[in-house]
């Protein structure tokens, strides 16, 4: 993932929890299986036609209830390239970020269509609606956060770090 994204907006309401992406009736299947059933309870169609970039946009709570990682894996595994909400389940942000997803508070979701056409950059906390030509500014995502993004996640990045200590440790 990186810290820009850009595709169709999926607009959803108020407390999307954690269950409705990744319900519990498929939770001991594969993570592809899974995906496939991804939001269904509220739209049916969105797991079979979400395209690698679109965007969510939804309101208060989103990822809202039980820890369960899987609910940011499979928004990952269909290729949302963010998730813009009023408000994130404090754990579903972090697990989101762990798992490189862009998630931004967007306090204009409301004023987003379902379809348009939108781009988003986590660096400089912008949201332009392409077919209303209309930008909005929202709290850009901190430096740390974004250099895991931009690794593909917290493992990634972990990765990464410790190789570098490990090839600046050879050159002493």
């Amino acid at each position: 993932m990186t810290s820009r994204a850009g595709g169709h907006a999926w607009v959803f309401g108020d407390d999307i929890n954690t269950d409705l992406l990744a319900p519990g009736l498929y939770f001991k299947a594969p993570l592809e299986e899974l995906s496939r059933h991804c939001l269904e309870a509220v739209n049916p169609g969105f797991a079979g036609s979400v395209q690698p970039g679109d965007v969510i946009v939804a309101g208060r709570n989103f990822g809202m209830g039980s820890a369960r990682e899987q609910a940011a894996q499979v928004l990952v595994q269909l290729g949302v390239g963010a998730v813009l909400a009023r408000s994130f389940g404090r754990i579903f942000y972090r697990n989101a970020i762990n798992f490189g997803l862009p998630v931004l508070l967007f306090p204009q979701a409301g004023e987003i269509i379902p379809g348009q056409r939108l781009e988003v950059d986590a660096r400089r906390g912008t949201v332009r609606d392409l077919a209303m030509g209309q930008s909005f500014t929202v709290p850009p995502l901190p430096e740390h956060l974004l250099g895991m993004l931009e690794a593909g996640g917290l493992m990634p990045w972990l990765h990464r770090r410790l190789a570098a200590r490990r090839e600046a440790a050879q050159d002493v």
